[in-house]
């Protein structure tokens, strides 16, 4: 069994508006030197095979068709055995 982790972030050139409000949160609790804060998402996928080329492909191929929105977000991952 193998294990994707997932990293989804909105592409640099995509205003994050919710990670502005928490660079201004952290500004105004005394954090002055964040200089920025970009809001994503964190998945784990457990995948069921024992070919680790396998899992990466279904990984990758599931985050160009759902997890990941391709126009707006970048996204990597890794592939971890587990067991």
């Amino acid at each position: 069994m193998y294990q994707a982790r997932i990293y989804i972030t909105l592409r640099e050139s995509v205003l994050d508006p919710q990670g502005t409000a928490v660079r201004k949160a952290l500004d105004a609790m005394g954090y002055d030197n964040v200089k920025d804060v970009r809001i994503g998402r964190y998945l784990l996928v457990d995948i069921d095979t024992d070919d680790k080329s396998l899992a990466e492909s279904q990984a990758h191929d599931m985050c160009k068709k759902l997890l990941a929105n391709p126009v707006i977000e970048d996204y990597k991952l890794e592939i971890v055995k587990l067991g």
